[in-house]
This record gives structure tokens, C-alpha cells and sequence, in this order.
């Protein structure tokens, strides 16, 4: 061990760069803990809210990988052997994050869950996974997917580990209590060999938006490869600290924060959940923060309505601020523009005093890094927050590529693209400029889906992504969206229904919106409103918010075509919808119209709402309250 001296010396001389290269030189994710256990053992690791004590608790680096040992001994005692899978259906915490490194260090394949997904999908991952331990919350929680299953069960699992709850048997699945769990391991005096480079370590399904979900698999050099490459264009600082809030089943989330968080040797804190995130933000503080755009555009949403009850001075102030502050952004990242202007300077302190101080303190007042992934952000949006001093970097990728294949890079940021591709990544564009890739970040393929695999992967090693793309100079990529989501019109439109979706989306009054128009002569649209904004929107009209024909009026009609059209004042005329079907029923994972990730599920939606649609195109023009 170093002296405490050393340790101080080195702890002096740390950036972000001399960690990047440590983590270099590793090989398999377990490494990403253990590597700090001999310079920086006692420094904080993951912090979480223990309810019952009613404060925030933390481990050590030390601490941690003691944790992760009583689960990998645990493991042992269970003779579960190297590439068996255990899965996971907890929220992120500290547990969750001992379970999967207990797993990898005995070469274990975890089998991360959504929390939020239904029993059903739940009992199909189990079963096609073939798992053999599950780890959940509580009774309840099995015994849902364990009703799920059906009448043919789950033949492969043969522990249920509760954390909450006691032990349980059953006589077919051994349920057994986390304490219990754990102490089965204290007679288990040597672990099995660390796993190789080249032995899985996760098996991720994707959510599904046409079909049962598919499970990736990820390799340790899959993902090790990723996060390497990634620290080149963003390099966390020793001092970084990150809030964890997006689930770990999400495999942007698990090599971000987690896994690249903690081999920074940074300070990863789990949320309380979504409900409380913005009182989490102002109490963690995070420097380093990864979301989807939908958290940000609902940041936005409220920020714009709160706008409106303000006076004309104090709007047009706050969009100064803006405007001064992305001229000033663009000036740093080389983006052209005008540049500041002379009044930028002078009214500098007045609008970070009154405007930006107040926006950043909303996400704790220390965020230098805000990444932006998982689907594309609304331009305004981004343009919004880093005008008003809150970076925003988009990146891009996928599942199948670990995930991450572009992010924009630090002092290089161009928002209006998912940033560089990262280095060692091959790109190139194919048919109807479908982005393919390859690479060492490249999935080894879908689980037990042979020609699924042959799909998606050429024999020379080309993964089709799905999505159109330009390639632009320097290798920054834009994203121009899915080519199988691409509406064309019978007039030969194309349109990229996500863009138009999310401007809509700005509007508050548009809680959810999915275009249609494929082989239609217009586009329309099937909306969710907002219940607080639809019945403010029913007053001014003189109708009955509580009356479900209200809906169909022809004054809301024209009202809700009126607020989209404003709103999509930057698309093409002809991407706007010309005929709208409304609904205050909100799309969910439970009603199976949203997947885990919160994807529109756009083949049911347009089944479910098959007959709204036709009569959106038959009765097109005609007056319907008559």
C-alpha cells in the first residue's frame, strides 16, 4: 500500500487526463472499483438517501468493493458458474450497484431491468434469458412477474433475493431475504478468476417499439472500448461529482455515470427518484449531469410559463440573456455568428446576476457538463439553456454500440450535432444515408437470435443503426432520424416526425404528440393534452373542460391546429398537421403505448387509434359540430 504521503502527492498532481489513462489501462469492468483500493481507498464513492435513518449515506471506494465481495461470495455459494445470468429490478441505489459488481467479479452476466416495466415484459426477459437469480424490491414485485409467466413459469431461476422483504419458499423459486442472501457467502474463502476481455458482461434489452424486446450482448471489451474512447472528448475532473438519476438499466446511464463515474474516482449520489429531483439537484450539487431531452424540455415548458405572467421588460430581459449568451458560445466553439456585441459586455453582470444565477441554481449551481442523449433534443431547447449558462452537450448512440458513437466535445460543441464520433469508430453512410458502424464498442449480437443478428451486422463487421445521417467535416455527425419513423406523404414528403413532435411538444398545452401522414395526402396528428392547460384553453372557448365532446368542437380543432402551427414555425409548411385528434388519456408503459425508455410504441398507438385516424382524412374539411 502507499504511504499516506504518496497518496496526498498524487491526490496534488490528478486530472482528468492522468485518470482517463488509468482507466486505460484496464481491462474488465470490475477493474473500474477495485483500481482506486491501492491510491485512493477512502475517498466517498456512492451516496444514497436511507429513508429509514431519514440522511444521506455513502461508501468508500473500500467500502464498496467490501460490499461487492459479500455479493460475488454470495454468487459463489449459489454454484452459479461464469456466463450464468443474474438480473436485476431494483432502483438505482447503492445495492443496485453491488449486485452488479459482485456479479462481474465472478465473470456473471447481469441482466439489468426497467423498474418501471411491466410483470409481463419482465417474465419474457427472465425466460428468454434464461436467468437464474433475481433481484427485487419485495413479494409483491415477484409475485407479479411470477403470475406474469403463466403456467410455464420460469424454469432457469432459482433464487428471488429480496431487499425488503423476508425470506420466502414457495417450493418452486427459493425466495430469501438480503441479510440471508448475504451471509450464505461467509463460508466461500476464494473467488473465481476475474472474467475476460472478451466474456459478457451484461446482456441489455432493448425496449422494444415494434416487438418483444431484444436482449444486446455486451462484451467487458465492448464497453471498456466506449468508455475509453469516450474521455476523449469528455474527460471528468477528480473533483466531478455526478447525480444519478436516469435508471442503470439504461445503458447510456450504466457507462456514464456509473461506470465512467466511478473509474474517475468521482462521487456518484443516486436521486430519490424523478418526483424529487429538484430538490436532489439543489442538494447534491452535481458538476457533471446525464439526461434525455425530456427532462430538459419540461424544464424549459415551466420556465416558458412562467414567463407569461411576467411584464414585457422582464421577457425581453430574459431573452437578452440569451441571446448574449449563446452569441457568446458561439464565438468560444468556433461556430461563427456575429459574435458578442458591445452592449453583451455591459449588461454581462446584470444578466448573470439576475437571469442565469437563477436558472443554474435550479440544478444545483455547479454543472459545467450537461450531456443530453438517449433521442434528439429540440434545438430552441438546447439554444435556451446555453444561453442561459447551463452546457448542454447532445451525443448519440445505441444499445448495440455500448452505447455511445458521437458526443460533442468540450470546447467543440456544436449543438445543432450530436458531436464527433468518437475515435476508433468507423462510420460510413449506406443506402438512403443509413448511418453504419464498426468498432470494438460493436455488440457481439442479440441473444439467441441468430438471423436478427445477421440483419443488423454485416459479415465485415458494419452495424446498420436504422437512422439517416450526414456525416459532416471532423467527423461530427447529424442525425436527420429513424428511417423506418420517416413519414412520406402520398405527395412524396419526407418527414422526420420526431422534430415536429418535439417543437409541438413546446407548447405546454401538447403534453404528447405523434404525427401521421405515411401514404396520407397531409400530415395530421394524435395528441395528449395537458389537463391543467386544456381546461384554461376550454374557458377561453366557453366549453365544458369536463365533457368529453368538447374535444371534438371545431373551435378546439382549430385552436389546437392554430398553437401547433405556432409552435412548428421552423419546420417545412408542408410537416405541420392539418387535422388533429385530441385525447387527455396520457400514453404510459402500462397501457403499452411507451416503451421502458419512454418511446412512442407508434405501431400500437396507430392501431389503437386506427379509426380516429381514418376519420381524420374521410371527414377532413368538414364541419363537425353539425
Amino acid at each position: 500500500m502507499l504511504s499516506i504521503f504518496v497518496r496526498i502527492l498524487l491526490y496534488m498532481i490528478e486530472n482528468g487526463k492522468t485518470r482517463a489513462n488509468e482507466i486505460r489501462s484496464l481491462f474488465v469492468l470490475p477493474e473500474l472499483v477495485s483500481h482506486h483500493l491501492d491510491k485512493r481507498p477512502n475517498i466517498p464513492a456512492v451516496t444514497e438517501y436511507d429513508a429509514a435513518q431519514q440522511r444521506w449515506v455513502t461508501l468508500t471506494f473500500k467500502e464498496l468493493y467490501d460490499r461487492s465481495v459479500m455479493w460475488a461470495k454470495a454468487f459463489t455459494a449459489a454454484n452459479l458458474k461464469k456466463g450464468d445470468r443474474v438480473a436485476m429490478l431494483l432502483p438505482n441505489s447503492i445495492e443496485a450497484v453491488c449486485f452488479d459488481q459482485g456479479a462481474l467479479l465472478v465473470g456473471l452476466v447481469p441482466v439489468p431491468l426497467h423498474i418501471i416495466d411491466t410483470p409481463d415484459n419482465c417474465a419474457y426477459i427472465l425466460q428468454d434469458s434464461g436467468t437464474k437469480v433475481l433481484v427485487t424490491l419485495n413479494h409483491a414485485r415477484w409475485h407479479a412477474i411470477e403470475k406474469a409467466a403463466g403456467p410455464n413459469g420460469l424454469p432457469d431461476l432459482q433464487t428471488v433475493v429480496f431487499i425488503n422483504d423476508e425470506d420466502e419458499d414457495n417450493g418452486k423459486v427459493k425466495g430469501i431475504s438480503l441479510q440471508n442472501w448475504l451471509s450464505s457467502g461467509k463460508e466461500v474463502s476464494e473467488l473465481p478468476p476475474l472474467p475476460k476481455q472478451e466474456d459478457l458482461a451484461c446482456l441489455v434489452y432493448t425496449s422494444g417499439t415494434t416487438g418483444k424486446p431484444k436482449g444486446v450482448m455486451l462484451t467487458h471489451e465492448n464497453i471498456m472500448s466506449d468508455i475509453s474512447s469516450l474521455l476523449y472528448n469528455i474527460a471528468p475532473e477528480p473533483t466531478d461529482s455526478w447525480l444519478s438519476f436516469l435508471p442503470l438499466s439504461h445503458t447510456f446511464e450504466r457507462t456514464t455515470t456509473y461506470y465512467i463515474g466511478l473509474g474517475m474516482g468521482n462521487q456518484v449520489t443516486f436521486s430519490r427518484g424523478i418526483t424529487r429531483l429538484v430538490d436532489d439537484l439543489k442538494t447534491v450539487k452535481p458538476s457533471i449531469l446525464m439526461s434525455v431531452p425530456r427532462v430538459y424540455e419540461k424544464v424549459n415548458a415551466k420556465i416558458q410559463e412562467r414567463l407569461k405572467t411576467k411584464s414585457l421588460f422582464a421577457r425581453k430581459f430574459f431573452t437578452g440573456a440569451i441571446e448574449s449568451g449563446w452569441r457568446k458560445f458561439c464565438k468560444e466553439n468556433g461556430l461563427g455568428g456575429e459574435g458578442p456585441r458591445f452592449m453583451d459586455k455591459i449588461l454581462e453582470p446584470l444578466y448573470e446576476k439576475f437571469v442565469r444565477q437563477n436558472i443554474k441554481s435550479q440544478f444545483g449551481g455547479r454543472v459545467r457538463v450537461a450531456v443530453s442523449g438517449g433521442a434528439a433534443i429540440n434545438p430552441e431547447v438546447i439554444k435556451t439553456f446555453i444561453g442561459l449558462g447551463l452546457p448542454i452537450y447532445q451525443g448519440y448512440g445505441m444499445t448495440e454500440t455500448s452505447p455511445i458513437i458521437s458526443v460533442n466535445k468540450i470546447g467543440n460543441n456544436d449543438p445543432l450535432t450530436v458531436g464527433q464520433i468518437l475515435p476508433g469508430i468507423q462510420a460510413k453512410l449506406g443506402e438512403k444515408d443509413e448511418l453504419l458502424v464498426r468498432g470494438p464498442q460493436i455488440m457481439r449480437g442479440y441473444w439467441n437470435r441468430k438471423e436478427d443478428t445477421a440483419k443488423a451486422i454485416t459479415e465485415d463487421g458494419w452495424l446498420s443503426t436504422g437512422d439517416q445521417a450526414d456525416i459532416l467535416p471532423n467527423r461530427y455527425l447529424r442525425i436527420k432520424g429513424r428511417i423506418k419513423e420517416i413519414i412520406v406523404t402520398s405527395n412524396g414528403e419526407k418527414v422526420p416526425p420526431v422534430d415536429i413532435e418535439q417543437l409541438i411538444e413546446t407548447d405546454p398545452l401538447f403534453a404528447q404528440v405523434m404525427l401521421i401522414g405515411d401514404n396520407r395526402p397531409f400530415i395530421s396528428a394524435l395528441v395528449v393534452l395537458n389537463k391543467d392547460e386544456w381546461k384554461r384553453l376550454a374557458v377561453t372557448l366557453e366549453l365544458d373542460p369536463n365533457s368529453p365532446d368538447s374535444l371534438s368542437k371545431k373551435a378546439v380543432q382549430q385552436a389546437l391546429l392554430r398553437r401547433m402551427k405556432a409552435a412548428a414555425k421552423g419546420a417545412p409548411q408542408y410537416g405541420i398537421p392539418r387535422a388533429v385528434t385530441a385525447t387527455l388519456d396520457p400514453w404510459t408503459i402500462e397501457n403499452g403505448a411507451l416503451t421502458p425508455t419512454l418511446k412512442i410504441k407508434r405501431r400500437i398507438l396507430n392501431k389503437k387509434f386506427e379509426k380516429e385516424i381514418e376519420s381524420m382524412y374521410t371527414d377532413f374539411g368538414k364541419n363537425k359540430d353539425n
